[in-house]
């Protein structure tokens, strides 16, 4: 899909999402190419308050989007 579809599917999907989703899983726009996607979800995964929504078309070549979801990392304490 477009950048502004999985926008507004991703926005959709956390207006939606039960609390606990939230507390322990990334929901992420991301290219759909896999290579793509995966280096996006790495890099994302480092420091995920540095990325925004649109973060991820500096990653996709095709302007083909998915939104999915990872768990998060737990905090080192």
């Amino acid at each position: 899909m477009k950048y502004n579809e999985a926008l507004k599917y991703k926005n959709e999907s956390v207006k939606k999402a039960d609390h606990s989703v939230l507390e322990n899983y990334h929901i992420v726009i991301v290219p759909a190419d896999t290579d793509e996607s995966a280096r996006y979800i790495a890099d994302y995964s480092k420091e995920p308050d540095q990325f925004k929504d649109s973060s991820c078309k500096e990653y996709c070549s095709n302007g083909e989007f998915e939104v999915v979801s990872f768990r998060k990392e737990p905090e080192a304490e």
